[in-house]
């Protein structure tokens, strides 16, 4: 009897694992194919990229990697046309002090990057702007990002998911 016990416990747990380990194999899947974006012109392609890495490093609180992405999205905005307020806002993200100087920065980057990507046309993928109305000492900013589930660059861990998602870009 003791046998069955264990042998129908040990059957059950191995079901148990298996079905987890299967949903978060599906979610990690659904989480890949809601990132990926692609746009028809590759450069506006490889600055949202870059954007992107400098809003993970915000959202990190690490400044030093903030810096080292505006850098990577200052090189690419040079061949992007219309890109000069980015250009000049990149290179104050390298330059100033502190994190929240950069986060100030990244407010008015955001705005001109959305209006970038609504002119560059999707081929693949959604983004989605969204909103925090307590940044910018309450007077709110926006910012781009690949996936709905908020993740707040300008506060990072303080405040990671304050926030909404104010439009769908497709």
């Amino acid at each position: 009897m003791k046998k069955t016990m264990l042998t129908l416990s040990l059957l059950i747990c191995a079901t148990t694992l298996i079905f987890a380990q299967h949903d978060h194999a599906k979610k990690a899947e659904q989480k890949s194919e809601e990132s990926m974006v692609m746009f028809k012109d590759a450069k506006i392609g490889s600055a949202y990229e870059h954007y992107i890495h400098l809003k993970d490093a915000l959202v990190a609180s690490n400044q030093e990697e903030a810096k080292k992405a505006a850098g990577q999205l200052e090189k690419s905005l040079k061949v992007v046309d219309g890109s000069k307020k980015m250009l000049d806002l990149t290179s104050v993200i390298q330059k100033v002090a502190t994190i929240d100087d950069q986060r100030k920065s990244f407010s008015t980057l955001s705005n001109e990057m959305t209006t970038l990507v609504k002119g560059g046309k999707l081929s693949t993928g959604k983004l989605y702007l969204e909103f925090c109305p307590m940044a910018n000492n309450n007077a709110g900013a926006f910012w781009l990002s690949n996936q709905k589930e908020i993740r707040n660059p300008y506060f990072g861990d303080m405040m990671l998911k304050c926030g909404s998602v104010k439009e769908t870009i497709q």
